[in-house]
């Protein structure tokens, strides 16, 4: 836990941040106004750029709140000022993330198309920036305005594509998980061509056992763009055959 004081004499309760604090009080920045009229020259967009830039260089875990005071050579309570919590922080850099490639301004005519478009986009943002495929959604909902103008797109596409209701919402988190997934197992598999070509010995010496495992490379096979693509495909004619039932 960072201990630091806030403006108006408030204590943040932890780190990490989470949902609504004692007497009712709002916990997601989202719901928050922003902070930004008091101690210059700091700002939450020069807080945001520097806690996306020690997220990127050393990951999830070395975020700390008195770690990224240091990093902007403020003092913690100047921070606290505009960010209540740790959480408050990996919101607003999740945020900033999804700001960094534009929506396209408009649909076009195949809602397929947009679709697999937008995806793309955010698996490339993914793995630009590798720690927000580990945020978890339903512990932090993502509702800040770039990310929701990111889903505007795909939910309206979605229903253009004839999807509403519990439908909609199941083909939305389908296609949420395939990004988030795959960019955090590309991201975070590491392995060399040694342990890959051992690995499928391992399998070999053992294909009486899994004799379909051992034949179709589950270890050896690293071509994440085509198998993305795949797998999005197979989820976007799933979707299609839904919609003619």
């Amino acid at each position: 836990m960072e201990v630091g004081v806030i403006a108006g004499g408030e204590h943040p309760k932890s780190e990490s941040g989470g949902g609504s604090g004692a007497g009712g009080a709002v916990g997601n920045v989202w719901l928050r106004p922003p902070r930004d009229k008091g101690e210059p020259p700091l700002t939450r967009a020069r807080i945001v750029r520097a806690a996306v830039d020690l997220l990127d260089e050393e990951g999830m875990e070395r975020l700390t709140m008195r770690r990224l005071a240091e990093r902007l050579q403020a003092g913690a309570t100047t921070l606290y000022w505009h960010v209540k919590t740790k959480g408050d922080v990996i919101d607003l850099a999740v945020d900033a993330v999804f700001g960094e490639t534009p929506v396209p301004d408009r649909h076009g005519d195949d809602p397929r198309q947009d679709i697999a478009t937008l995806v793309g986009d955010w698996r490339q943002a993914m793995l630009r920036h590798p720690w927000v495929a580990t945020v978890p959604a339903r512990q932090r909902p993502l509702i800040g305005p770039n990310f929701l103008a990111w889903m505007e797109f795909l939910q309206s596409a979605l229903v253009r594509a004839g999807l509403t209701g519990k439908r909609l919402n199941a083909a939305t988190w389908a296609l949420y998980n395939h990004v988030m997934g795959a960019a955090a197992t590309q991201s975070s598999l590491r392995l060399s061509a040694e342990e890959a070509r051992m690995g499928q010995e391992y399998l070999e010496s053992r294909r009486e056992q899994y004799p379909t495992v051992a034949a179709n490379q589950y270890i050896s096979d690293d071509d994440w763009d085509a198998n993305f693509a795949l797998g999005l495909a197979f989820l976007l004619d799933g979707i299609e055959a839904g919609t003619r039932r």
